[in-house]
C-alpha cells in the first residue's frame, strides 16, 4: 500500500541541540524526517546565528545533500588535504558523498538556514576526514 505523508515546516518543532548533550553541535534543528516518519533519508533543517558551526567530518556511508534556504555560509569540502573553501548563498546546492569531508560556517549577520538531505538514514556519528587518508 503506498504511504505518504505532508507536513509544513512551521508544524516541525524546532530543537534546541545544545539542551541534547550527546549530539553536537550546539545548533537549533527541525527533524523533518520524523515529523514525516521517513525509513530511507535523513531530512533536517539546521539554523545558524553568527560564527555557528558544522566542522569539517564525513561520513562512512550516507551522502549529504545541502541546500542554503537563509544567509551566507563558507563551506570546507573535498578530500583531507585537498580541500576547498567556498563562499556559498541563498539558492546554492552541494553534496559531499560518502567519505568526503565537509563542514560549513555561518558568516551572515542574521540568523542562517541550510536544508540537509542525507541518504541512506543510518547510524552515522561521522568521521575525521584526516583518518581516511591512513587508510
Amino acid at each position: 500500500m503506498p504511504r505518504y505523508e505532508i507536513v509544513d515546516t512551521g508544524e516541525v518543532e524546532e530543537t534546541d541541540l545544545s539542551e541534547i548533550e550527546e549530539i553536537p553541535p550546539n545548533l537549533n534543528i527541525r527533524a523533518v524526517d520524523e515529523a514525516l516518519g521517513t525509513e530511507e533519508v535523513g531530512v533536517k533543517i539546521w539554523y545558524f546565528e553568527p560564527g555557528e558551526e558544522i566542522g569539517y567530518h564525513a561520513h562512512a556511508e550516507q551522502e549529504e545533500l545541502y541546500y542554503v534556504l537563509e544567509g551566507e555560509f563558507s563551506l570546507k569540502i573535498g578530500p583531507s588535504g585537498d580541500e576547498e573553501y567556498v563562499e556559498v548563498g541563498p539558492g546554492t546546492f552541494w553534496v559531499a558523498g560518502p567519505e568526503t569531508g565537509h563542514g560549513h560556517r555561518y558568516v551572515g549577520d542574521d540568523r542562517g538556514a541550510v536544508l540537509a538531505i542525507g541518504a541512506p538514514f543510518v547510524e552515522d556519528p561521522g568521521l575525521d576526514p584526516h583518518s581516511l587518508d591512513e587508510d
